[in-house]
């Protein structure tokens, strides 16, 4: 199994090694990482600033992949924070300065709000998820250097309830056609578990299932951790959750090209 989306202390909000991580996927019997750390530039003022320290990242990076490349698959990855507008240049320049593997193309703001800390004061909460989602289809409409989107609904961690996302319908139909049409690929985000998201998954269901109808073939599993015990989190569930949902593979990347393999 592939763990696709883990983060190391050159991410703000995680302070793991990037050698313990690998260390415990290897412990986990993984056949690869992809270590993805933030990078988020223009993210609001008076949070994280999610900017690593590219030079040390990059050495660090090409350092453990040949380190424990008979032992482990190590992939240098990137989670690409997308905001609209000048952002997008500023990924682009960095995502090209360095030959990763692998680009998780991730919402963290909408609209330079935070969607941690204040997205949703003093908003109707289904506004705020379909000013959400319209938001992301703007964006990526815009940017097109990443592989797959990472927790779709990653709004669902934040909002003080989480309404039918029946309601969301043409939203996700509008985001899934978009990155069918565009080549990139869905990820199944095994982090719901940490939030305990009462049952709702990253994504759900029901997302998964329209994402596999309309034709999507690219699906990764990441644990999204920030963790070194947190790596390869509920993996053997996500695949069981593609099988279920009509997926015969999952992806890992080298180069960002897709590798597939099938589900047991």
């Amino acid at each position: 199994m592939f763990d696709m989306h883990t983060h190391t202390n050159y991410s703000d909000d995680c302070s793991t090694e990037m050698e313990d991580l690998i260390i415990h996927g290897l412990e986990k019997n993984l056949s690869g990482i992809a270590i993805t750390d933030h990078y988020d530039p223009d993210y609001p003022e008076g949070s994280y600033s999610f900017i690593p320290d590219f030079s040390s990242y990059h050495k660090d990076l090409l350092h453990y992949s040949l380190a424990y490349n008979n032992k482990i698959l190590i992939m240098k990855g990137l989670e690409a924070g997308i905001q609209s507008g000048s952002t997008i240049e500023k990924l682009n320049k960095e995502i090209s300065s360095f030959p990763y593997d692998f680009v998780i193309g991730s919402f963290h703001t909408c609209l330079g709000q935070d969607l941690y800390q204040d997205y949703f004061i003093g908003k109707d909460v289904e506004a705020g998820y379909h000013d959400f989602y319209k938001y992301m289809v703007t964006c990526l409409n815009e940017f097109n250097n990443y592989d797959i989107l990472g927790h779709i609904n990653v709004v669902d961690r934040y909002a003080p309830y989480i309404p039918s996302e029946e309601l969301f319908t043409e939203d996700f139909d509008k985001i899934l056609s978009l990155l069918i049409k565009k080549g990139k690929g869905l990820e199944i985000n095994t982090s719901s578990f940490r939030y305990n998201l009462e049952g709702v998954t990253h994504p759900t269901e029901r997302v998964l299932k329209m994402y596999c109808k309309k034709g999507g073939e690219i699906l990764t599993i990441g644990s999204d951790s920030h963790t070194p015990q947190g790596v390869g989190l509920k993996l053997d569930w996500a695949l069981e959750f593609a099988k279920s949902c009509g997926f015969n593979y999952t992806a890992h990347f080298i180069d960002r090209k897709p590798v597939f393999t099938r589900i047991p």
